[in-house]
């Protein structure tokens, strides 16, 4: 999935965009952390003949290399914490990639997430 570490990140922007079958194009400001490779059964659409895969990206505003600036604490509607990526799976944010401290109920049930 990923072409760096997506691990290491509080989190990652992640969309669907429609793709040749090789390696997703990237135009955007920022970086494409990665992108979520296709089954050998995947087919293309058959009025398109593109596919449909996740992509993983941030931009240069995002909390990874401004951790005082606008995602300091929240993150982008489209941000999922990497950690909670898997095949097939799409992510979900955590108070992680929120940028905040763990919930009292994560506390009360003694469940830390990891930094």
């Amino acid at each position: 999935m990923t072409s760096e570490e997506a691990t290491d990140l509080d989190y990652v922007r992640q969309r669907p965009p429609s793709h040749p079958p090789r390696e997703p194009p990237y135009h955007r400001d920022g970086r494409m952390i990665g992108y979520a490779l296709l089954s050998p059964r995947a087919k293309a659409s058959r009025s398109s003949g593109t596919f449909r895969r996740r992509v993983f990206w941030l931009l240069p505003h995002d909390r990874d290399t401004q951790p005082q600036g606008l995602y300091a604490t929240g993150a982008p509607a489209e941000a999922v914490d990497p950690r909670t990526l898997a095949a097939g799976i799409k992510g979900f944010k955590t108070e992680r990639s929120e940028g905040g401290p763990p919930s009292s109920a994560m506390q009360e049930l003694g469940i830390t997430l990891p930094l």
